[in-house]
């Protein structure tokens, strides 16, 4: 009998083998795997909006493009460029689109587990008030009063708005000078 070398499908399979990593951990290993890829560059958004407009050619001309340099050595000259270096470049930002779409993939699924954390602390905090409230209500259960009027007062103060800072009017044109009719 051979022994099972094929690897889990099922992803909760996988998943329960795999050790849980800590959001440090993660951190740590994001910023490690950053240092070793090669071109990571941030953008201003004006700088993006810049660069979209030529990241934006189709395929087909790039392709159609990559062609002409290739049949002339004068345009090779021109550009500075031989046709497989550029071609190169086609394909590897093509690969790398896959990562993006990876990662995105990846921020999505962590923001949305957040999220879900972030909503079942609320949902406890609201329970642990409202059930230390009707406990607090025992003079057994005295020890909960201070618990309770701090809970109120935080949240009376998470509800408050904040005013919106004074706005100075604008300054009225000033009045023309009193005209003088002569009789």
């Amino acid at each position: 009998m051979l022994p099972n070398t094929q690897t889990p499908k099922n992803a909760a399979v996988e998943a329960a083998t795999t050790p849980a990593l800590s959001p440090e951990d993660v951190v740590t290993q994001l910023r490690g795997l950053r240092q070793q890829i090669v071109e990571v560059t941030p953008l201003t958004k004006q700088q993006r909006n810049a660069l979209r407009a030529h990241a934006a050619t189709p395929n087909s001309v790039v392709q159609a493009s990559i062609n002409a340099i290739g049949a002339s050595d004068n345009v090779q000259q021109a550009l500075g460029q031989p046709a497989d270096d550029v071609r190169q470049m086609a394909e590897e930002a093509n690969r790398w689109t896959a990562v993006e779409d990876e990662l995105r993939a990846m921020l999505k699924g962590i923001a949305g587990a957040n999220l879900i954390r972030r909503q079942r602390v609320g949902l406890l905090s609201v329970q642990a008030y409202v059930i230390s409230q009707q406990l607090a209500r025992d003079p057994d259960n005295a020890i909960l009063l201070p618990h309770v009027q701090e809970i109120k007062r935080v949240r009376g103060l998470a509800r408050r708005k904040k005013k919106p800072a004074p706005q100075t009017p604008e300054p009225l044109p000033a009045p023309a000078p009193p005209q003088h009719l002569e009789t």
